[in-house]
């Protein structure tokens, strides 16, 4: 490969934080007009190799070459002055702007501080390259994380970057989003443009890259052609040793008589969902199945008590709640892990002990003080518990890999028992091996009595680890089926039928 080849050349770099060492001797060289996959349990250093190429982080060692021309230290726009742009796993947006201003902020064509017509007409040409369907004076705030990504996504192709690092791009994205996500990067690619593609969806690796560098421990194991790997090869040199990818064997289906944790009755609220009905039983896994949009997020958080509850019933354990509250659902034993982890679910600013012990202040404390020893031993022990890294009470949680932060926040939940515990996401951008360990411990929790709310995008995952599943479109629950009966061709062929059925109706 010849040096006018390379788009970007990672030579011998190495990064630390403090003592901690998270990249040693890193050589990588990304094709131009190629799609490179960066692949690796969380904690290998691949979002960090993205951070170094797109300036957020400057390596202690070794250099960067962009387009042939060496760079040492420089910031993320001194990368988009050289033609790199970043998409972040954790996106980057400004909440209070709309989606034109985010897409083309610091780029914008405006009078006085205001957008003018032209923007509005970049976005339209640019969104019939991007095929995403936004609206572009949707507030941010107001989006869901899906399409949140996907401004982040244009905002990248806005800047007509040569070289895009697209950090876990499909994570919040339905197979469909996903495809004409694949469909725009093909596009990209023949334009020319780089794509360096950190995922943990191998399947989305192996049908769309190039080539693929293994990463371990924050060294680079290989790098080779996509052409003849498959999934089992590159699980074996992420882990290091030959693995199997399985699901753990779910306890036994809860008897049908047993009174329910939690039970729904005719429940609607502002947030769009229409007279929901379902019922958890302890020790039982419930998986909510739909697509994105359908209300699944809407009614882990109604439970919660994070959205109110407009009408029906809500009964946790034989008593009818009124103006259930977050604070009150944690009373009770009802436990919620976010779909966002860093923006709802850990306290960045704080190290890995107080946010395991932030849920359950009190049985660490005693006449309102917090016994540190009692502190420090139960974040020690929920550490061991999950294989959390670093290993360090007061690690930073803010510098921990995807997977990490979320052992930490499930940590949280895990340290006193709940009775019902609503998982959205859970192994939403982490990689195989932190999304086996979650697994095991969603199974362990029903072991344990605890009744288990399921939601995720990943149908096969939802399906796979529960004993029994509701249908949800539009906001409502259409159907209710054991999972064993269900496949996600099945599951996917009857949301469509309801969502043809729902359209129809609307229509007459």
């Amino acid at each position: 490969m010849s040096a006018s080849d390379i788009a970007v050349r990672v030579k011998a770099v190495a990064k630390s934080f403090g003592s901690t060492r998270i990249l040693n001797n890193i050589n990588i060289d990304f094709k131009k007009g190629q799609v490179h996959a960066l692949v690796g349990e969380n904690g290998a250093g691949k979002s960090s190799v993205g951070k170094i190429v797109g300036g957020y982080y400057s390596a202690d060692e070794g250099s960067v070459e962009i387009f042939g021309e060496t760079v040492t230290r420089f910031s993320p726009r001194d990368a988009l002055g050289r033609g790199v742009a970043m998409i972040h796993q954790e996106l980057q947006l400004v909440p209070d702007l709309n989606v034109v201003q985010n897409v083309f902020l610091g780029l914008e064509t405006n009078r006085a501080g205001l957008l003018v017509k032209g923007d509005l007409e970049r976005f339209y040409q640019l969104e019939k390259t991007c095929d995403f369907g936004l609206d572009p004076s949707a507030r941010v705030a107001d989006m869901r994380i899906a399409e949140r990504q996907k401004v982040e996504i244009m905002r990248a192709i806005a800047r007509e970057a040569k070289v895009i690092i697209m950090d876990e791009p499909t994570s919040s994205l339905t197979e469909d989003e996903a495809d004409r996500l694949h469909v725009l990067i093909a596009r990209l690619k023949e334009q020319g443009v780089t794509v360096i593609y950190v995922s943990h969806f191998l399947d989305h690796i192996l049908a769309n890259c190039d080539q693929v560098t293994i990463m371990r421990d924050g060294e680079v194991i290989r790098t080779d052609p996509i052409k003849g790997e498959t999934k089992q090869s590159l699980v074996d040199s992420m882990l290091g040793e030959a693995s199997e990818i399985i699901w753990p064997k779910l306890p036994p289906v809860p008897e049908i008589h047993q009174p329910s944790v939690v039970e729904l009755i005719n429940v609607s609220t502002d947030t769009g969902l229409q007279n929901i009905s379902l019922k958890v039983r302890p020790g039982e896994i419930v998986g909510l199945v739909g697509l994105v949009g359908s209300g699944r997020t809407e009614l882990g958080r109604a439970m919660f008590g994070a959205d109110p509850i407009a009408s029906g019933d809500y009964i946790i354990r034989g008593a009818q709640q009124h103006d259930l509250t977050m604070a009150k659902a944690i009373k009770q034993g009802i436990a919620f892990v976010p779909e966002d982890r860093r923006k709802q679910g850990l306290v960045l600013t704080q190290t890995t002990r107080p946010n395991i012990s932030l849920a359950s202040l009190a049985a660490i404390s005693k006449f309102g003080f917090i016994s540190p020893s009692r502190e420090r031993d139960r974040a020690q022990r929920m550490i061991d518990h999950f294989g959390i890294v670093p290993s360090k009470v007061d690690g930073e949680v803010a510098f921990y890999s995807g997977g990490n932060q979320q052992k930490v926040l499930l940590s949280k939940w895990a340290a006193e028992t709940p009775k019902l515990l609503i998982l959205d996401e859970p192994s939403r951008g982490v990689d195989i091996g932190a999304r086996q360990r979650i697994h095991e411990f969603i199974v362990e929790m029903a072991a344990n009595g605890v009744g288990v709310v399921l939601i995720s995008s990943e149908l096969e995952e939802v399906l796979n680890l529960s004993h029994r599943a509701y249908l949800m479109s539009e906001g409502r629950i259409f159907a209710e089926s054991p999972s064993s009966d269900l496949s996600v061709e099945v599951a996917l062929k009857r949301i469509f039928q309801q969502q043809g059925q729902q359209a129809v109706s609307k229509a007459s």
